[in-house]
């Protein structure tokens, strides 16, 4: 069954996310599979639930819907990322099957612009493993 995803625009995201340090951490390693948990975290705030979404997994069902899909094609193309509230958490939903390092950097730096933050104030912390906590 594909998944209900609903955008997400940045503007309505807490605005610590654009003047803050901000760390992602996953909660899981990357080769868990096209859906990645994780929290973006800094100093005196509430983190907030942030998952990574590779959004052409198609086996056995595709997990997004086509419009989604373009919509995540679109935005990278254009040096973005598209957000999508899944599950009630926040999401990047990102082109691929998969992810890598590299991968997983470039998403955290276009959400970073899309906040009006520099890359720089943002951190990644991945796990290493095919298993959660």
């Amino acid at each position: 069954m594909t998944e209900v995803l609903t955008a997400v625009d940045p503007f309505d995201l807490p605005e610590w996310l654009g003047v803050a340090d901000v760390t992602w951490s996953a909660q899981a390693g990357l080769r868990t599979g096209y859906a990645v948990r994780g929290e973006l975290v800094s100093d005196g705030v509430d983190p907030i639930a942030c998952d990574l979404l590779a959004v052409d997994e198609a086996h056995p069902v595709p997990i997004a819907a086509d419009d989604v899909r373009t919509r995540a094609h679109q935005a990278w193309r254009n040096g973005e990322v598209h957000l999508v509230r899944r599950d009630g958490r926040l999401a990047l939903a990102v082109p691929g099957t998969f992810f890598t390092a590299d991968l997983v950097l470039d998403a955290f730096a276009r959400l970073a612009r899309a906040v009006g933050a520099s890359a720089e104030r943002y951190a990644v912390l991945l796990r290493i493993g095919d298993s959660g906590r």
